[in-house]
């Protein structure tokens, strides 16, 4: 008798371990920007992600490379740089997923945007396209089968897609690899709300730039997800809700060349709520 209530205690455990939820059995890429780790090189960014128990992350324009590689983050970089920071990229068993925000204009620059993006394997381009330019960024995007996700700077600044309205205008008639990168911080900074913000863009989220704010100004800094006021736990349920999957990069802008604690704070916390979803 005592050996099979042993044995059903163990199926018991097995079965509550498989229930729970991990952003990667969600099919959820969480990692992060590397502008989070602007004050260092790219390969410093990376290392710093794996601190924090991530696998992703997003480049950034200009960063210089480091890691004995000559050069920046440019995407005008040439075939043997990127050769050398996907072989580098590997060694460390990081993936970079994204690269953005950045603006090409005119259809050469928009082809050497994409040329890179399929010679480094990116899921996503995160831009802030001029409007003139979208028609061929989303015949671009089917071209060559990468998205592009369109990202939102806070009101305040004049950044021309602050509101989920105004990015679901620009995308009508577009391929469907046009779509958002939803910065959920800089919605807060604007005066929206960031779960109502994603309910709008239900089916058009391609990533998101991951923030919880101190308070809802538009001089309101990063704090660990969670400590604020973007009710990180309803947001994560709003995903959830939505079937998302794709790339979630942690974008902590705050207390600069200090933050991988907070950084792994946040991870902690998101993993918490993501294992109790149902």
């Amino acid at each position: 008798m005592k050996k099979w209530l042993v044995l059903l205690a163990g199926l018991c455990i097995s079965t509550w371990v498989k229930a729970q939820l991990t952003p990667e059995k969600l099919g959820w890429k969480l990692g992060t920007q590397a502008w989070s780790f602007h004050q260092f090189s790219f390969f410093q960014a990376v290392d710093s992600t794996l601190a924090c128990g991530l696998h992703y992350i997003e480049a950034f324009p200009n960063q210089p490379i480091g890691g004995g590689i000559e050069g920046t983050m440019d995407y005008h970089m040439s075939p043997e740089t990127r050769r050398q920071i996907l072989q580098k990229l590997k060694e460390k068993g990081v993936t970079l997923v994204s690269y953005g925000v950045v603006v090409p204009q005119g259809e050469k620059e928009w082809r050497q945007m994409f040329d890179f993006a399929k010679a480094m394997g990116l899921m996503n381009i995160v831009s802030e396209p001029k409007k003139e330019d979208l028609p061929l960024v989303s015949k671009l995007c089917d071209e060559y089968h990468i998205q592009v996700a369109i990202h939102n700077h806070p009101r305040q600044s004049g950044a021309p897609y602050w509101s989920p309205d105004i990015v679901l205008d620009a995308i009508k008639g577009l391929s469907p690899r046009v779509g958002a990168c939803a910065d959920i911080g800089h919605w807060t900074r604007s005066g929206l709300n960031p779960v109502d913000c994603l309910r709008k863009l239900q089916g058009h989220i391609i990533e998101l730039h991951f923030k919880d704010l101190n308070e809802k100004s538009a001089d309101a800094h990063d704090v660990p997800w969670g400590q604020g006021v973007n009710d990180i736990s309803a947001v994560i349920h709003e995903l959830y809700r939505q079937h998302f999957k794709g790339v979630i990069s942690a974008e902590y802008e705050y207390d600069w060349g200090h933050n991988v604690h907070d950084i792994q704070e946040s991870v902690k916390y998101f993993r918490k709520v993501v294992a109790g979803l149902k």
